[in-house]
């Protein structure tokens, strides 16, 4: 009979208490990991659903500002088995060190310790709550218990040129994986590539997997330090680098059941800007993000609608749409859509025109209204005949404009004729 190898005692923390300014102002109203993407998802349920599928199943969800609907999301979605002790849990702010809120991300972990004496697992994932990709933990679980590190950092490859966007990771050699030096957003011309691409540098994707005690040793001795940033990356891991004791998982090596062989896709969408550019990425032909492998599927719920409908008009014409997304509920009637996304409940009016835009939940573009190269958040109505997107000295004074021209129409925010 063979013997029964036992698993590790894993706990997973997923950090979701950012402000998410820079988002805004699709962050007005929600918690950023709330923010709806790709039709019916949130962004939590992509940390989330890998996890999930990697089996790690005692997930704690840090969270802190604006989280009504996130903290709702999750308690409606993420319901598990108990049988096994199964959980998703979403964790305010305790404040058991003392009355303030989280001042970094290391701090919410301190802020925590509770949770992982009480669970006493041996290692701890720590993920972002914000960022789009697929990864199999437990391949990185695996790499950090075979180098006996105290801390693995996940790392996408970029380019050079990008050092100064990123934290840089830094190798002891091109034989090891021991991380010798961590700089945070450095200067491209003062950093060596990867020996096997020169072109190319290693950047921290602020994904973690620690052995357990030695994370409760760095967060004691980084609360004694004072004068903190109360960072996982400006404090915990350059304690752990100047120890010795962190190591880099490359994100490249990482295999995804039923993905091809191609590029690793990983996308932080802390902008509006990124947020736009990740949905554009899923309309493409071979879309480097594709939401249809079923055998490692993202998880969410869905509205309780029916399916899509494309109708024409009888008096504004046929419908016509090309390379877009169209979540349930959507209704179009005789409009014109775009290289977009329709978010559950849209409706698009005869002779509408929506074109590279993101369109939100249950929002209404009118018969003759034009949209282009928007992101509308819920329930805004476009009144017949409007148009955003197209006189940008106009849309500046009635909405926001991101840095690459993206028009922003805030939740319910009245669209101006």
């Amino acid at each position: 009979m063979r013997e029964a190898i036992a698993r590790p005692r894993v706990l997973s923390v997923v950090l979701a208490g950012g402000e998410g300014k820079r988002l805004a102002p699709l962050t007005l109203d929600r918690a950023k990991p709330a923010v709806p993407f790709g039709g019916h998802y949130r962004l939590i349920d992509f940390p989330l659903s890998n996890l999930a599928n990697g089996g790690y199943r005692k997930i704690v969800v840090l969270t802190q500002y604006k989280s009504h609907s996130l903290d709702l999301h999750i308690s409606r979605t993420w319901r598990m088995s108990t049988l096994l002790g199964a959980y998703v849990a979403s964790v305010p702010a305790q404040m058991r060190k003392g009355p303030r809120w989280f001042l970094g991300s290391a701090d919410a972990l301190y802020q925590n310790l509770n949770i992982i004496d009480d669970e006493n697992p041996e290692y701890v994932f720590v993920f972002g709550a914000d960022h789009i990709y697929r990864i199999d933990p437990r391949q990185m679980l695996d790499h950090h218990m075979e180098s006996g590190a105290d801390v693995t950092v996940a790392a996408i490859r970029v380019r050079k040129d990008q050092a100064d966007q990123f934290g840089i990771i830094q190798t002891a050699g091109a034989e090891t994986t021991q991380i010798s030096s961590f700089l945070e957003k450095p200067d491209p011309t003062s950093i060596e590539g990867l020996a096997d691409n020169p072109d190319e540098i290693l950047a921290s994707m602020g994904n973690y997997v620690f052995s357990a005690r030695a994370l409760k040793e760095m967060l004691h001795a980084n609360e004694a330090a004072g004068a903190s940033a109360y960072d996982i990356g400006g404090d915990l891991i350059p304690m752990m680098v100047d120890g010795g004791t962190a190591h880099v998982y490359d994100f490249t090596e990482n295999r995804i059941p039923g993905q091809e062989s191609g590029p690793h896709y990983w996308r932080d969408v802390g902008t509006v800007d990124s947020y736009y550019d990740a949905h554009m990425d899923l309309l493409e032909d071979y879309p480097p993000f594709d939401l249809y492998n079923s055998q490692w599927p993202i998880y969410t719920s869905e509205r309780i609608l029916p399916p899509a409908k494309v109708v024409d008009d009888g008096n504004l014409g046929q419908s016509q749409v090309h390379r877009s997304l169209l979540s349930n509920g959507v209704v179009v009637a005789g409009g014109h859509v775009h290289r977009s996304v329709l978010s559950p409940g849209v409706r698009v009016g005869g002779s509408a025109q929506v074109e590279n835009s993101v369109i939100l939940d249950d929002v209404v573009i009118h018969e003759g209204a034009k949209v282009r190269n928007c992101v509308l958040d819920k329930n805004v109505v476009v009144p017949p005949g409007a148009e955003v997107g197209y006189d940008p000295q106009r849309d500046a004074e009635n909405y926001k404009i991101s840095d690459n021209g993206i028009v922003v129409v805030a939740k319910n925010q009245t669209v101006i004729i």
